[in-house]
């Protein structure tokens, strides 16, 4: 059997619309959700609700989960019409070693192994601008769902990023800083030390733009080993 320590990298300050669930569900059980709500559209709303709503569930399966995003959904796009109410939602749900991955929109979420790294969410980016519709509340029904399934093994690193990370960090530094840190605390820590210089400097990789980008900042790592 597998346990696991998590640490949570949470700024809020640019808009107040980025929320985040860590639960135990049981002894060997978890839930991580991270949402992004998008800026102008009740996105602290749509993200604080899929909170409420994951907080009350009690999934024992992915698709339990799916029902729950497929609820909100239809709530979000009746009261809108597609206009406001609007989030990304990514959902980790773990039940011994399997790993179910559930995410509408492009907050990221990845496996980290020694020798690799796996998105296991949408690699949408910029959903509002190219639009892709994949959040929550812009369509009427969720058919574009993304869904993942691994098994989970001693040593995985799991980590649930909004773009706030991810548009001023670039893939293989996050990569690099979760798999040579010692813990989930450290990992945050060099991430969260590495955003506050750039955002000093005002100034990004090209690869990334070349201009930091001021956004809310949501993380959840969660390491994994063998039970003791």
């Amino acid at each position: 059997m597998l346990t696991s320590t998590v640490a949570i990298l949470h700024d809020n300050a640019a808009h107040g619309e980025d929320h985040y669930l860590v639960r135990s569900l049981d002894e060997h059980s978890t839930l991580d959700a991270v949402m992004d709500g998008v800026t102008g559209r009740g996105g602290r709303e749509a993200s604080q609700e899929v909170v409420k709503a994951l907080s009350g569930a009690s999934p024992t399966s992915p698709e339990a989960v799916v029902a729950v995003l497929e609820d909100l959904n239809q709530r979000f796009y009746q009261m809108s019409l597609g206009r406001f109410l609007l989030t990304t939602a990514s959902v980790a749900l773990c039940l011994g070693d399997h790993l179910h991955v559930v995410s509408a929109g492009d907050s990221p979420v990845w496996l980290i192994r020694p020798e690799a790294a796996q998105l296991l969410s949408s690699d949408a980016r910029g959903f509002v601008h190219t639009g892709v519709t994949r959040a929550l509340g812009m369509q009427k029904t969720l058919g574009q769902l993304h869904r993942a399934d691994v098994k989970i093994v001693p040593g995985d690193r799991l980590v649930l990023a909004t773009d706030g990370i991810t548009d001023n960090v670039t893939h293989d530094e996050l990569v690099d800083m979760v798999r040579c840190a010692a813990s989930p605390d450290e990992a945050v820590e060099k991430i969260r030390a590495l955003i506050a210089s750039r955002r000093a400097k005002g100034v990004l990789p090209e690869q990334l733009g070349g201009r930091f980008r001021h956004d809310d900042q949501t993380a959840i790592l969660r390491f994994f080993s063998a039970a003791t």
